[in-house]
């Protein structure tokens, strides 16, 4: 069923049921709908409470984003109630299975959490509305169109009834044939730099993580799997571990790890430390990252690739070049880093699996908890709880929660809570792709680009992942920010002869989706080959820019913006210089301006950041300008620091202390332009990231005269 219900859908779904305003369902097992006696519901987005209080429910997962806050103000827009007296609350991928999915996709990525589900949102809220306005009309004889909504209230001259007041009676009433959703220029609460909502829990220490769950009799696991990928669990003696205090049972899990259940995690943890384990490495355990780095070089110049865009006659045109510019780029494997380790808390019978944990996807965590546990979808249950991290590591896949239901099948009855520690989160992560990319332009007698064939080779996330997904031995995921046209991604550069192609070459290190996916390396090898051909040409990267965007005015409008912002071409005080990048992916437009200084020992300080972001409509600007210094802070952790290297079939880095991230010192600081220019709706968790690397490499290059291709920066030397 597709994710995003039609109107017709909608409407049929959430017809009025009796007995209260119950707009399609009664939802069970949610904090005030349980009761026989709850307050009216008046569909599945909304709930009126007897204190007035609006109860907004959110299908998509808040991990930081603020995506919560957002869609609360796309439905309160629409409902017109007290955003004071605003709450909100998860439903269950159980519940929404059984309903047939009436709250839509519950998944949380791709800066798809607004942007894929605004439409059926903002009409649960204007539904609800007109059920109010319909009823309020009826009590007091007179025609809809002369009332009135406003902070939970409808009026009608003088007189006036609370939602509260008129919940019961909405729920006798037909759903009416047609909703009409607001303008975007009408917008009063939506478009308004709001608070968060889940601030002040986060404050006062009141939200409760998945490490932070407590249930009654509930045992704590701790798991090793394999250090090598595609290795095996031989054997393990626990003679000796299950005599320690604490301890409950060892447990094998699949076949290639093992966990120790007890008390408390860290005797699980310790008691693991101490088991006697032994490996069946594999075939794998001779593998390195130099040898990853020579297969993706031979498919640089490969015979056969799967294109991604072309257009012209590349080959002709290159051999007829008055001139080429020839690069090769590389980008490396990177961990998410969760803050907040894998975990998951499990409990089964052979009647029920429950399962709580952090997820950017209910829906999926609840198909790995049947998968575990053998039961039937419909006898499991998943309850979504706030995530410290996401970034794509807690989305398709969800190895922990199918090793949490595992080790609860050995203890029927009974919660476990696994947590992982945070070496077997570095160690069995899902990596961003690691990839090469040699870049080739024509130039004619005049400097002029005229064609550019960029072959990239390397790791494919959707061969991992969803294999069967792969068409003709393509990925389509791997162009993005490179496509003729799209939300994922349109490259909006005009170049007459193009040839854009991948080499897949997929290593044994399992590829998984991370925050800004292949959006991040392509703006790297995009943006600092064309800062390459404009120093080549003795052109300014502004200007050539401007030049191969004049067809693509949303591209260039942003790259504009952060320009004249930052003062581009303007005196700079001593030492400092400036890096530009753009790029659309995500749906949106997105360009940063970068200024930069490299200290004659080679130390690098990136000073300031100038960021525009145009996502078509913005619901909370506020929120839109913390996630753009958000990415900047996952961006530059990436370009300064981020890289995983296997030696021996297994990953090096194992904490942060050989995987370090962003500090204070090292962040600049940002600038941020908001601008929307509507029509459309864009994504903003993820694309900024995209531009960070790219302003900063090609500052460097201004800076020190030095290119720098081959990430991260830790690697590098500047002088």
């Amino acid at each position: 069923m597709s994710a995003v219900l039609n109107r017709r859908g909608f409407l049929s779904a959430t017809s009025a049921a009796a007995g209260g305003l119950m707009v399609g369902f009664h939802v069970p097992g949610l904090a005030q709908s349980a009761e026989p006696n709850a307050a009216p519901e008046l569909n599945a987005w909304v709930q009126i409470l007897p204190d007035e209080t609006t109860v907004i429910r959110i299908a998509r997962s808040e991990m930081g984003q603020g995506t919560l806050t957002g869609l609360a103000q796309l439905v309160a827009e629409e409902l017109e109630c007290d955003w004071a007296k605003v709450k909100t609350e998860y439903p269950t991928p159980g519940q929404n299975l059984a309903r047939n999915r009436a709250w839509g996709s519950m998944s949380t990525g791709g800066s798809r959490g607004v942007r894929e589900s605004h439409e059926y949102v903002r009409k649960g809220g204007a539904l609800a509305r007109a059920l109010l306005i319909q009823a309020a009309a009826n009590q007091w004889n007179v025609a809809v169109v002369e009332c009135a909504t406003a902070s939970g209230w409808v009026t009608h001259g003088a007189k006036k009834l609370s939602y509260g007041q008129l919940a019961a009676e909405a729920a006798k009433l037909a759903a009416p044939a047609d909703i009409q959703l607001k303008d975007a220029k009408d917008w009063k609460l939506a478009g308004r730099p709001m608070k968060r909502l889940d601030t002040k829990a986060k404050l006062d220490g009141s939200l409760v993580y998945g490490m932070d769950l407590q249930l009654p009799g509930m045992l704590n696991a701790a798991i090793k799997d394999c250090p090598v990928f595609g290795g095996k669990l031989k054997s393990f003696d626990a003679t000796e571990v299950e005599k320690r205090p604490g301890v409950k049972k060892v447990v094998k899990v699949g076949d290639t790890a093992v966990a120790v259940v007890a008390d408390t995690w860290w005797r699980a943890k310790t008691a693991l430390d101490a088991l006697p384990i032994v490996w069946d490495e594999g075939a794998n355990a001779t593998q390195n990252s130099a040898d990853t780095a020579a297969i993706l070089k031979a498919g640089l110049d490969a015979d056969t690739a799967a294109v991604g865009s072309a257009q012209g006659d590349v080959k002709a045109a290159l051999a007829g070049a008055a001139r080429k510019v020839e690069a090769v780029y590389s980008y490396p494997h990177q961990n998410h880093a969760c803050m907040e380790v894998m975990n998951a808390t499990a409990k089964w019978t052979p009647e029920r699996c429950e399962v709580w944990t952090p997820t950017q996807n209910g829906e999926a965590a609840l198909a790995a908890a049947a998968e575990s546990s053998g039961l039937p979808p419909s006898a499991c249950e998943v309850y979504k709880l706030h995530l410290g991290g996401g970034f794509g590591r807690r989305g398709a896949v969800h190895d922990w929660v199918r090793q949490a239901v595992a080790i609860a099948k050995e203890l029927p009855g009974t919660p476990v809570k696994l947590i992982w520690t945070r070496e077997e989160d570095m160690l069995h992560g899902r990596f961003h792709p690691v990839t090469q990319c040699k870049l080739t332009a024509g130039l004619d007698a005049a400097g002029k680009l005229t064609a550019l064939h960029m072959r990239i080779s390397g790791q494919s996330i959707v061969a991992g992942i969803f294999p069967q997904n792969i068409k003709d031995g393509k990925d389509p995921a791997v162009f993005q920010g490179l496509n003729a046209g799209g939300a994922e991604g349109a490259l909006g550069y005009a170049v007459p002869h193009l040839l854009i192609d991948h080499a897949m070459r997929n290593p044994t290190v399992p590829p998984g989706f991370w925050r800004g996916v292949n959006l991040n390396q392509n703006a790297v090898y995009l943006e600092c080959f064309l800062d390459e051909v404009a120093h080549a040409t003795k052109r300014d990267p502004l200007e050539l820019r401007r030049e191969l965007l004049t067809a693509s005015p949303k591209h260039l409008a942003v790259l504009n913006a952060v320009a004249a912002k930052a003062g581009w071409g303007k005196p700079r005080p001593k030492g400092r210089h400036l890096g530009l990048a753009q790029i659309m992916g995500f749906g949106s437009y997105v360009a940063a301006c970068a200024e930069v200084s490299v200290s004659k020992k080679g130390e690098l300080k990136i000073h300031r950041i100038v960021a525009a972001t145009d996502p078509g409509h913005a619901v909370n600007p506020q929120q839109i300008a913390a996630q753009v210094e958000g990415s900047f802070v996952y961006g530059l952790s990436a370009a300064l620091f981020g890289e995983i290297t296997v030696k021996d079939g297994r990953v090096e880095q194992q904490n942060f202390d050989t995987y370090p991230v962003l500090k204070m010192a090292h962040m600049p600081a940002v600038e941020t332009i908001v601008m929307p220019s509507g029509g459309f709706w864009g994504g903003v968790g993820e694309p900024t990231i995209a531009v960070a690397a790219p302003a900063v490499l090609n500052a460097i290059f201004a800076a020190t005269g030095k290119r720098v291709r081959d990430l991260p920066l830790k690697n590098q030397p500047l002088v």
